[in-house]
């Protein structure tokens, strides 16, 4: 469509004014990359946050305001930039290449490579910042926090101008811009300053996001710390077989996907422009399916993996021992299954069946070996697996957790999940590798009290509800038909809701029966008729 129409829309006086201030503030953090000597460094970060902050405020002001509350639609398919256009690839390769130095090249940000391992260039225009909150200098991950931060604040504000004729929208931005100012990017920073031998803690983020909560040294590290490290683990724990099934089955996924996760977070704000390019083809989803699930095997394997490998063997000095937490793993892994296939079978096709019972097989193999052989003398050579790139040789649960750090903490979610934002849309790392994405769906197709209702007999086909959908469901196939729409990978952003003309989709949290729909769905709105079809 950008071939149909490739001029740009214009743009107002003041969105290029907004847009000139904007530049300024990036300029400012460009010449920092560059080893510039500025005079106050405080002052030059002030100055860099604070005009890209006013840019995209000034810029969202002219654009939304000027205009009636509604739909915003307006060219998205015709701009270069939000259409894969020139533009587009232009800033997909400046995002994937700036992931690319944070994760790999640090060095090249100026991390340590100052007078006696201080630091210079774009980490040291940070530092002033990282001595009032946590008084130690900025490190990498301190500049992708604030920048972080700054985006999804800034946007976040873009957002609700954009949205502002839809409460829900309103209030779940505002939810998101407070935990990842306040959780992600404030708490840890005071938590140092009042404990600095505790490791860095996300309250918010839930295994199997945060896969470092288990490691050995981050175990040792909180028990260590006495009542408060303790503390974090048990609530660590907790958030996994206690807080999360609760609130999903209250919720849905939506309580963290779109009010809580940072990834959500950033996706839904700094990404809202490129959400319309999240693929709806078939074989995408049968990808995502696919690819999801394959992603939290590996991380159920490695999490067991990792924590079975410094357990003892003898039950005089701890009880738990390594084979009985693989046992245990194991136990509750069947029981989950069998629990699914005993009452929920006839909610999934035969092909889902088929393709649980495989992943299931295959975690059950993994845990069979470990409990028989000890996978940490299994040495590995990573050279053979690297290209020659790496030199080092592993242990085999070692090889496991620094591939998932890898493969999939690094190059999934950061070069890949954020840099091909405007190529593959906003929400690619949710769909296609996002573990914790997997584990709240599944909980959220099982037995969640939400759902999206739709109302056939008013809807008009426009397409608009699907055109904005970042999870790459094809809404409008289920408007049409009067289906509730129960997905595992819905977020419950509730764009779809927001952007139909008709009032056609409702955000619900009702109860569990009547919740699925069969596919025989008649359209209008003769409710005996819809009764008699559902109770099939």
């Amino acid at each position: 469509m950008s071939l149909a129409k490739p001029d740009a829309l214009g743009i107002t006086t003041k969105q290029k004014v907004a847009l000139a201030v904007g530049i300024v503030g990036l300029f400012i953090l460009t010449l920092a990359l560059f080893n510039t000597n500025f005079p106050n460094e405080g002052l030059s970060l002030t100055a860099a946050l604070g005009l890209i902050a006013i840019g995209v405020i000034m810029y969202s002001r002219e654009a939304y305001l000027t205009k009636l509350e509604g739909i915003k639609n307006d060219g998205q398919w015709f701009k270069s930039v939000s259409s894969r256009g020139f533009w587009g690839w232009v800033l997909g390769v400046i995002l994937t290449t700036f992931y690319v130095v944070l994760y790999f090249y640090p060095k090249y940000l100026g991390l340590g490579q100052g007078v006696d391992g201080s630091n210079n260039g774009l980490i040291a225009l940070f530092d002033p910042l990282s001595q009032l909150l946590s008084g130690r200098n900025a490190s990498q991950w301190f500049v992708y926090g604030t920048l972080y931060t700054v985006a999804i604040l800034a946007f976040g504000y873009k957002f609700i101008l954009k949205y502002r004729h839809n409460r829900y929208q309103q209030i779940r931005t505002v939810s998101v811009m407070f935990f990842q100012l306040g959780f992600a990017f404030l708490i840890p920073e005071f938590m140092y300053v009042m404990n600095n031998d505790l490791p860095y803690y996300d309250l918010k983020s839930v295994w199997p996001l945060n896969y470092y909560l288990f490691d050995e040294w981050s175990v040792n590290a909180f028990l260590s710390n006495g009542t408060i490290g303790l503390a974090l683990i048990i609530f660590g724990i907790l958030s996994i077989f206690v807080i999360t099934p609760i609130l999903t089955y209250k919720f849905g996924k939506r309580w963290y996907c779109s009010w809580v996760c940072g990834c959500g977070g950033l996706a839904e704000t700094a990404g809202d422009s490129f959400r319309h390019l999240s693929s709806k083809k078939l074989s995408a989803w049968k990808l995502e399916r696919w690819l999801i699930h394959t992603v939290l095997v590996f991380a159920v394997v490695m999490t067991v993996a990792m924590v079975s490998t410094y357990l003892g063997y003898d039950k005089n000095d701890f009880w738990l021992t390594k084979k009985i937490f693989i046992l245990l793993s194991g136990i509750f892994l069947t029981m989950v299954y069998i629990l699914v296939m005993i009452f929920k079978r006839n909610s999934f096709p035969r092909k889902t069946i088929i393709s649980a019972s495989i992943c299931f097989g295959v975690v059950i193999a993994f845990f069979t070996t470990m409990y028989f052989v000890d996978i940490s003398q299994i040495r590995i050579n990573a050279k053979y697996f690297s290209f020659g790139l790496n030199e080092n040789t592993y242990s085999l649960n070692g090889a496991l957790r620094t591939f998932y750090g890898f493969g999939i903490g690094s190059i999934f979610s950061g070069v890949i999940g954020t840099g091909f934002y405007p190529i593959l849309g906003s929400r690619a790392w949710c769909r296609f590798g996002c573990p914790m994405a997997a584990i709240l769906g599944f909980q959220q197709r099982l037995f969640s009290k939400f759902r999206i209702t739709t109302n056939g007999g008013q809807c008009i086909s426009c397409g608009n509800c699907s055109n904005s959908c970042e999870m790459g469901i094809d809404v409008r196939h289920y408007a049409q038909k009067g289906e509730n729409i129960v997905r595992s990978s819905c977020v419950g952003c509730g764009i779809c809701s927001a952007v139909c003309p008709r009032g056609v989709l409702k955000l619900e949290n009702d109860s569990m029966k009547g919740r699925i729909n069969p596919t025989e769905i008649l359209l209008g709105n003769d409710v005996d008729l819809m009764e008699l079809v559902n109770q099939k």
